[in-house]
């Protein structure tokens, strides 16, 4: 599964860049945690795998008719899955994605542009940066997670640029 955030489109994303098609190729679902900017991104995304995603601060009236919500909670493989753009302050993360999800596994999650991958003794929230919008950030990246057997079997930050 390849995680997706702030792609910022058309500005920073004017098609898929190759080396994130590279990884779409091999992908089962698609998880975009906002900022996608413009819907024509989600539906790009759709011809790689089924993708999910929530809206972000950028995100348009296209974005939201398409079929994203402000927050999403999904099953997979028995996983709980939990989405949401902004996460607020880096201070107490943890402890407000559990108060937001209480039922949650893993919370993805965008805005900042800043790739995490953090777990608590409950929880792991993962942000998998932007591709195509480093901002600070030596590269500009993506998540990949692995799935199996109602567990998170593995996340790992990926650079794209």
């Amino acid at each position: 599964m390849v995680a997706l955030a702030d792609t910022h489109a058309p500005r920073r994303w004017r098609s898929c860049p190759p080396a994130v098609a590279a990884h779409l190729r091999d992908a089962d679902l698609i998880l975009h945690a906002g900022d996608v900017c413009t819907a024509a991104v989600l539906d790009e995304l759709a011809q790689y795998a089924p993708v999910h995603a929530v809206l972000g601060n950028n995100d348009g009236p296209d974005v939201a008719e398409w079929g994203a919500p402000e927050r999403l909670e999904l099953d997979l493989d028995g996983l709980r899955v939990a989405m949401v753009h902004d996460s607020g302050q880096k201070q107490g993360r943890l402890a407000r994605m559990r108060r937001w999800f209480p039922d949650a596994d893993l919370v993805v999650f965008g805005h900042s542009h800043i790739p995490l991958d953090e777990a608590g003794p409950d929880l792991r929230i993962f942000n998998p940066g932007s591709p195509t919008d480093r901002r600070r950030q030596p590269h500009g990246t993506l998540g990949l997670l692995d799935i199996r057997d109602g567990r998170l079997a593995g996340a790992e930050i990926v650079p794209v640029t």
